[in-house]
């Protein structure tokens, strides 16, 4: 999972519920001084929330765009019910559309979906399209995941089958790495982390994993729309290997960018240089 290297939310930007027609969805919204650029919506991936692109909102929010950072239904702070039917690709595409018809208020938004979050911005643009200026996949793939990561997304289904929220969070810490000497995870995120992990629902993990772990190649279709598309990722990522992205990139005629110091988390690794990217391809789209 990624991790926010602070919590703290830059004086542009506010935490609130954003209301839909899908239902009410927990965001981080940051604004220009004055009339925005433009307007980005950005869908956090697997066991994320919107803290995984806390670190942009000041510098894309600073450079004239407004920045919508949202958690899906059933993630952290948004609710959602305790069923899996209600979390397949259509749905959450269905939420997305809704999200992206909320804050924009009748123009296009610059989609961005990261590692989970671009299947579901992928699924949402190919149902319509209309409502985005671009679409940016960051970290994310043409159909499922590494071998290595779907057997551990098996591993966590089925223990999250089996126990409670509570017991798989105390399993996984156990199996964390060792963190290096002066990158030790601040307290006030540790704390974050486990109440993140504990307030997403359990259907939402398991059925998002489930499509980490099926997810078809939809590339050929979504070339066939006429959307700016952007494929960012860090040097190195354990969910895709980075060719795969490459190849993604060329088959969409799309926009790429590697970020140099950054694998799976680009926003968290290097949100200067993450930021900046973004900001080139939107300014192209908005010529």
């Amino acid at each position: 999972m990624s991790r926010p290297p602070h919590l703290t939310l830059p004086p542009r930007a506010r935490a609130y519920a954003l209301r839909t027609e899908r239902g009410a969805f927990a965001v981080h919204d940051a604004a220009p001084d004055g009339p925005p650029a433009g307007t980005a919506l950005l869908v956090p991936g697997f066991t994320a929330s919107k803290e995984d692109f806390i670190t942009l909102l000041a510098p894309l929010s600073a450079a004239g765009f407004r920045v919508v950072a949202v958690d899906g239904r059933g993630q952290y702070e948004s609710e959602g019910p305790p069923d899996e039917a209600a979390y397949t690709p259509a749905e959450l595409a269905r939420d997305v559309l809704a999200q992206a018809a909320a804050v924009g208020a009748g123009h296009p938004v610059h989609l961005l979906g990261h590692s989970l979050g671009g299947l579901i911005a992928r699924a949402a643009v190919l149902r319509d399209p209309t409502p985005f200026a671009s679409l940016t996949l960051m970290s994310s793939g043409p159909a499922a995941v590494d071998d290595s990561q779907q057997a551990r997304l098996k591993l966590l289904t089925e223990a999250l089958a089996s126990w409670s929220m509570q017991e798989v969070w105390e399993a996984m810490r156990q199996l964390d790495p060792p963190e290096a000497a002066g990158g030790a995870t601040p307290a006030a995120v540790q704390e974050f982390l486990y109440h993140r992990w504990m307030g997403t629902r359990p259907e939402q993990l398991v059925s998002a994993a489930r499509q980490l772990m099926t997810a078809e190649d939809r590339v050929a279709e979504l070339a066939e729309v006429a959307l700016p598309t952007h494929v960012l990722s860090g040097v190195v990522d354990y969910a895709w290997p980075v060719p795969q992205m490459d190849d993604m990139a060329a088959r969409l005629k799309a926009r790429r960018t590697v970020i140099a110091g950054a694998e799976h988390s680009p926003a968290v690794d290097r949100p200067a240089e993450t930021a900046q990217a973004l900001l080139a391809f939107w300014r192209t789209t908005n010529a």
